[in-house]
């Protein structure tokens, strides 16, 4: 069964920790997606569930939240812009919504596969972990 809370919280966090990277230093975005794929994995309570499944879909909401984001941002600047310049304004408001439609399925595909390299290493990382503790208590 999927746990969609673990789910969300990867998204959120997915999406926080990808807009923040992306504007501190850019180069670095790549490693929202990934720490939002473990993160999913690592709060999920069932371990036989695919992590690489519930990383992938915690990726593509974050890209689905950080291009709702986007979305609202090109509003603003297209309301601003058209106070100044009505004419302007409108033009800008049709543009930037066809670029924000392409920029949240580019997020959702990146979001995704990263959210999945994300999850299948938290996976291997929890059976790591359960592995080495049933060879310990053995002894």
């Amino acid at each position: 069964m999927t746990d969609w809370i673990a789910i969300i919280v990867g998204a959120i966090i997915n999406a926080v920790l990808t807009i923040v990277l992306a504007l501190v230093f850019f180069p670095l975005f790549f490693l929202g997606p990934i720490i939002g794929g473990f993160i999913t994995v690592y709060l999920m309570r069932d371990e036989y569930e695919s992590g690489i499944v519930h990383g992938g879909l915690a990726g593509v909401l974050g890209g689905l939240m950080i291009g709702i984001l986007s979305l609202l941002g090109v509003g603003v600047l297209a309301a601003v812009i058209g106070i100044i310049l009505a004419e302007l304004g409108l033009a800008v408001g049709a543009i930037g919504v066809i670029l924000v439609i392409f920029f949240t399925i580019l997020a959702m595909l990146i979001g995704g596969v990263l959210s999945a390299i994300g999850g299948a290493i938290g996976e291997y990382v929890q059976s790591a972990g359960n592995k080495s503790h049933y060879e310990y208590e053995d002894y």
